[in-house]
């Protein structure tokens, strides 16, 4: 792996202090990083004093040519460095937020205990793994999943207000906790960012889907985007790493760093 941009100062002191010399010198090894100096590299912003405000970023693959994932998945335009990027911003989190349709989709599982991450994570204050928390309105979900059956800290749901009760116990009865974050049958990005804050989760992860993650835009909450670029070309109608409608004018975002490997890309944008 190449870095092509340098991070910031921040990130870099980070790296210096955690002992991750070769990436803190940004020097342009072009090596298999490990798990540290990666960690070192996409670590979250140190709060500021007083109470911790939640950060938000986003971590999506995309192909050349826009597509967010081949016949309706992401693992055909990923790769190993992707993956391990992947693992590492998963070890980083309090909690990963992820559409419903997302989870349907992939198969999403609990997330695991990563030896590797397991000291970071105790001292920070952490669970030894991030909750996965799910955006639905409809609650329309297999809860016989390992999702809800053996996850190691509960999973949660975000939904609406006017969610149907039944399925609201239903969730409950499988063991997953149940927060509202909207007034209707919809969620609020605003108010999820809100409720899972209020748990004590400030370090957020959302891996979309693509009509979560442009909702988290329209609504001006992301904080970060993790973007990996792919070096495919797939055609096709498959979704953009957003959807949903477009924002007035288009939201700016600063690179922080850039690494390659094998041809794909890792960007890391914040909001200015």
């Amino acid at each position: 792996m190449r870095r092509l941009f340098p991070v910031t100062e921040e990130t870099a002191a980070q790296a210096r202090a955690d002992g991750g010399a070769p990436a803190a010198a940004g020097a342009a090894a072009d090596r298999e990083w490990d798990l540290a100096e990666l960690a070192a590299a996409y670590a979250y912003p140190d709060p500021a004093p007083g109470a911790p405000r939640p950060w938000l970023r986003a971590n999506m693959v995309s192909s050349l040519d826009g597509a967010a994932q081949h016949e309706g998945h992401s693992k055909p335009i990923s790769n190993a460095a992707d993956m391990r990027i992947f693992g590492t911003l998963r070890a980083l989190a309090d909690v990963v937020l992820v559409g419903a349709e997302t989870v349907r989709q992939e198969g999403y599982r609990p997330a695991r205990v990563r030896a590797e991450f397991a000291g970071a994570r105790a001292a920070a204050g952490q669970a030894p793994v991030p909750a996965i928390a799910i955006v639905s309105a409809s609650l329309d979900l297999d809860f016989t999943l390992p999702l809800f059956t053996s996850p190691l800290v509960p999973t949660l749901i975000l939904t609406g207000a006017a969610a149907a009760p039944d399925r609201v116990a239903a969730a409950e009865k499988a063991g997953a906790r149940v927060l509202v974050a909207g007034e209707g049958m919809g969620v609020e990005p605003a108010r999820a960012v809100e409720a899972l804050a209020g748990l004590g989760h400030t370090r957020l992860l959302t891996e979309g889907g693509p009509r979560l993650l442009g909702q988290l835009i329209a609504a001006e909450v992301l904080d970060e985007l993790c973007l990996t670029v792919s070096p495919t070309l797939t055609a096709g109608g498959a979704q953009r790493i957003s959807g949903g409608p477009s924002v007035a004018v288009p939201h700016r975002f600063e690179l922080v760093s850039l690494l390659e490997e094998d041809g794909f890309l890792f960007g890391r944008y914040r909001r200015p």
